[in-house]
């Protein structure tokens, strides 16, 4: 059905990686089906060693270990080879345009691979997913409380509408968690590896690093005694107050305690 419509090959792809942050995480795990548009089918799949540690809360998702990727090569030397399989291809997966493919350029334009978007069309099924199945309040409230949201877009309407369609959904599923702290877990899921909120800083190995950026990788601790001018600048420039924190606390040799595992 879909070479039936293609004029150029379609690269459906995935990632599994190191975490959430579609900028400063790595690919470890990179799967690629090309469809032609006269249906024949190519199939390629690159394990990656991230030259970092996988944090185990990544490792519970996708099940990749550091063992699994100790004699991988690294995205440095598979990203010609990657280049080469996607360079004629549009792009297609599932949540391609806000994940995978941030991710995928992310890399080549760490490792240097020229790799332009350019005339590029991207398939998303994610997306159609939520075009044809709607994902607004109205069709939330039709779906569990059969009911049509006359009132919509009216503030305390809204509000009404939505405790309604939340009373319905604790009653149709009954795993929902039943206190706030596993709901908000759910609701916002955050890479537990971040110590501030936007996971400008995360923690590695029990060190606080850098996580953005030319200093990506780097130890605060590091950083304290050889570039403090760098976390100098984070201060005076626009970066979240927690960040700030961090960074102020980390001056005055102030360190929070990692992460219980």
């Amino acid at each position: 059905m879909i070479q039936e419509f293609l004029q150029r090959p379609l690269a459906v792809f995935d990632i599994e990686s190191t975490g959430l942050n579609r900028k400063t995480d790595r690919i470890i795990d990179l799967a690629i089906l090309r469809i032609h548009p006269g249906g024949a089918q190519d199939a390629h799949t690159f394990r990656v060693n991230p030259e970092c540690p996988i944090p185990p809360e990544s490792t519970t998702v996708h099940g990749i270990t550091d063992e699994d990727v100790k004699d991988a090569p690294t995205f440095r030397e598979v990203a010609p080879k990657v280049a080469e399989i996607l360079d004629p291809c549009d792009f297609s997966g599932f949540n391609v345009l806000r994940y995978d493919t941030p991710l995928l350029l992310a890399e080549f334009e760490r490792v240097g691979t020229p790799f332009s978007m350019e005339t590029r069309r991207i398939l998303d099924a994610q997306r159609i997913f939520h075009i044809k199945e709607p994902r607004d309040l109205s069709a939330a409230l039709q779906f569990y409380c059969g009911e049509e949201h006359l009132g919509a877009h009216g503030a305390m309407d809204d509000v009404l509408a939505t405790v309604q369609v939340l009373e319905a959904q604790f009653e149709r599923y009954d795993d929902l968690p039943r206190n706030m702290e596993e709901l908000d877990a759910l609701c916002n899921p955050r890479d537990p590896s971040w110590a501030d909120e936007e996971g400008k800083i995360k923690w590695q190995s029990n060190e606080l690093v850098i996580n953005f950026g030319q200093q990506q990788g780097q130890k605060l601790r590091d950083l304290v005694m050889n570039n403090p001018g760098y976390l100098q600048w984070i201060l005076k420039k626009d970066f979240p107050d927690d960040t700030k924190d961090l960074v102020r606390d980390a001056l005055n040799d102030r360190y929070p305690d990692p992460p219980a595992r």
